[in-house]
């Protein structure tokens, strides 16, 4: 019975987090119960107990790469109050809005420059759902069509960078790859940078973007009745009196100026993620002050904002901390490793099954306790398989996209559901995502066929 002590512990807490319980205290209240229970049996170590201020102190509140998250929340959260957004899908609809499919094509446009911005789903989905949705469903297109794209979008911050995901992902994937590295008996580790993970994902995300765009001028050209060109009076209201240039440029150069300077300094070695954080909360700062939208009372609002989020965020790598040290304790690390090496199909059939379990992981957990509670335990024994950690980390990237749009606990559908009307119907948003799903599946294949889609971009940068 000892022996299925990890695997029970795992099974308890995915049933206490879909039972509604925090994360950050499910993950620990739920391990130390474990660990007490071993204590009484004998078959716990409290060392590994022990352990846990260091990691605490050592991996998490002093790892330099963390500090990247608060900073790019706080990007994200001064972008949506400078509501960039509303000029961004302006200038889009004034570009597209004229052709079948035009408005769904702006919206996945914006999506993606919103995912290059902020990098934080949440606020993408509730500012792309209260501007888009109304102005999609007053020009006739099909609401399952509407709130599919407006969902799938919005899940472009999670593998777009700069991306909060990729920064917490890129952190346990490096840890993994040295805890590896050590096992086979290197001890002059290599290290992999949240930069590297940026760069390996541009090529999947814009693919997603590209594959997005095609399946909505698909849809339009075969059924026009499902997605129709806005109407004149629209477009003319958008346009305000401007001219067609003017209107596009003010829309499309502030944001596209922060994406370089975040961006493009960490992807050319001018600046580590933490460094170009802070220049683009910096930037986001300017942006909003520049267009009349900053005050006292907006900086409050953001900085509270930015400081429940990443509390929340904090709290649940301490959670995890918590977790991993009494799952290794009751030797689960051991059993999973004998797992994958007695599996049948050697490196590729542990990956499938790694794949198959994070994404039905995804119907009931978030992508945070994925990361925390799978990747540490089977990334460092896929790494010492031979695998590149940079292509591993972009595939769950990709696969735990999917933990957006899978029905029932899918977060961008809960937030889509928040601020959509009430006479949309829940099952049309269901039915809305399911081809973005199978769009997202059809590009982790690609990626597990061409693994060069992925880590190209590293090695040429």
């Amino acid at each position: 019975m000892m022996e299925l002590m990890p695997f029970l512990l795992f099974i308890c807490i995915c049933v206490v987090l879909v039972a509604g319980y925090p994360v950050a205290f499910s993950l620990a209240g739920t391990s130390i119960a474990f660990a007490g229970i071993g204590v009484l049996t004998g078959t716990f170590d409290t060392a590994f107990l022990s352990a846990v201020p260091n990691r605490i102190f050592g991996s998490i509140i002093s790892n330099t790469t963390l500090f990247a998250v608060p900073m790019f929340v706080f990007m994200g959260v001064m972008l949506e109050k400078s509501k960039i957004a509303e000029d961004l899908l302006g200038g889009m609809a004034l570009l597209f809005g004229k052709m079948r499919g035009g408005l769904g094509l702006s919206v996945i446009i914006v999506g993606m420059l919103l995912a290059a911005s902020t990098g934080i789903v949440g606020a993408t989905v509730v500012t792309m759902s209260v501007l888009s949705l109304p102005t999609m469903l007053k020009a006739g297109y099909k609401t399952s069509l509407a709130t599919g794209t407006i969902c799938a979008t919005g899940t472009l911050g999670q593998i777009i960078p700069p991306s909060i995901a990729l920064v917490l992902l890129g952190d346990v994937i490096s840890n993994a790859y040295q805890q590896a590295q050590i096992n086979m008996g290197v001890f002059s580790t290599k290290a992999v940078s949240v930069g590297d993970l940026f760069a390996g994902a541009i090529i999947p995300g814009l693919l997603l973007v590209f594959l997005y765009s095609l399946y909505m001028l698909g849809v339009a050209f075969f059924r026009d009745d499902y997605a129709p060109p806005a109407k004149q009076e629209d477009i003319d209201a958008i346009k305000g009196g401007s001219s067609l240039l003017e209107k596009i440029l003010k829309s499309l150069f502030p944001p596209l100026l922060l994406i370089v300077a975040v961006l493009g300094s960490i992807l050319f070695g001018a600046a580590t993620p933490t460094e170009a954080a802070g220049v683009g909360g910096l930037g986001a700062m300017l942006l909003a002050l520049a267009k009349g939208q900053l005050n006292l009372k907006i900086f409050k609002e953001v900085s509270i904002s930015t400081a429940k989020v990443s509390s929340m965020v904090y709290m649940i790598l301490i959670g995890a901390a918590i977790f991993s040290l009494v799952f290794r304790g009751f030797s689960g690390d051991i059993l999973i490793e004998e797992f994958f090496e007695n599996l049948p199909g050697g490196i590729v059939m542990a990956v499938s099954l790694v794949m198959l379990v994070v994404f039905l992981l995804g119907f009931i957990l978030d992508f945070i306790e994925i990361t925390y509670m799978v990747v540490p335990i089977v990334g460092p024994i896929l790494l010492a398989m031979g695998l590149d950690p940079i292509w591993l980390g972009i595939m769950l990237a990709v696969n735990l996209q999917t933990s957006f749009l899978t029905p029932p606990f899918g977060f961008a559908l809960f937030y889509l559901r928040g601020a959509a009307p009430d006479h949309i119907l829940t099952k049309d948003i269901y039915k809305g995502v399911i081809p973005f799903i199978l769009i997202q599946v059809f590009v982790l294949a690609l990626l597990a066929i061409w693994p060069a889609l992925v880590t190209w971009l590293p090695s040429l940068l």
